[in-house]
């Protein structure tokens, strides 16, 4: 009995060692996968910094209470659930998650909770929608490469144009004498 009061502690523990560190707590309904799935769902996620436990209802409530970060998750708890905790890329995370489900068609996305605030079903999949970390970091390069690029071509033109008018200048003395 104590080793197993022990195992709670410890999983309850590590529930709040995790979540300190997430960005996004996801709750989906795992029942029906077969440990294979889950490990495919594991590794599909681990480039993106996310952890997936399956861990009890009750144990996650105790790894919550009293704080109002995640406190939200309670509403989601219930059934059979798996926790995607999110730490790095949100985006990649979640469209690993989808393109997992529609390979298993076996899981159930409840909800998520984001730096306090519950997330329903579709809040989840438009924040799955939005670009990579990758892709912003690249379209600002292309933005900055674009002004720099134009920046470059117009301080070209300052000395050209300044010639010109300097021999303008130049020209109109020569007329008037």
């Amino acid at each position: 009995m104590g080793r197993t009061l022990e195992n709670k502690k410890a999983i309850v523990e590590e529930l709040k060692q995790d979540l300190s560190t997430s960005q996004l707590a996801v709750v989906i309904d795992y029942k029906g996968l077969t440990v294979a799935e889950i490990t495919d769902l594991r590794k599909r996620l681990l480039p993106t910094g996310t952890k997936c436990t399956v861990a009890k209802n009750t144990l996650m409530r105790i790894a919550v209470e009293g704080d109002a970060n995640w406190q939200p998750i309670t509403k989601f708890l219930k059934g059979s659930s798996a926790f995607l905790l999110v730490k790095d890329d949100v985006g990649g995370a979640l469209k690993a998650y989808q393109d997992f489900q529609k390979a298993s068609k076996k899981t159930e996305l409840r909800g998520g909770v984001m730096e306090g605030r519950a997330l329903s079903n579709d809040d989840v999949k438009a924040i799955a929608d939005l670009p990579s970390k990758e892709q912003l970091m690249a379209q600002i390069a292309g933005a900055i490469n674009g002004v720099a690029t134009k920046l470059a071509v117009g301080i070209n033109q300052v000395p050209a144009s300044l010639a010109r008018a300097i021999q303008a200048i130049a020209d109109k003395e020569k007329e008037a004498a």
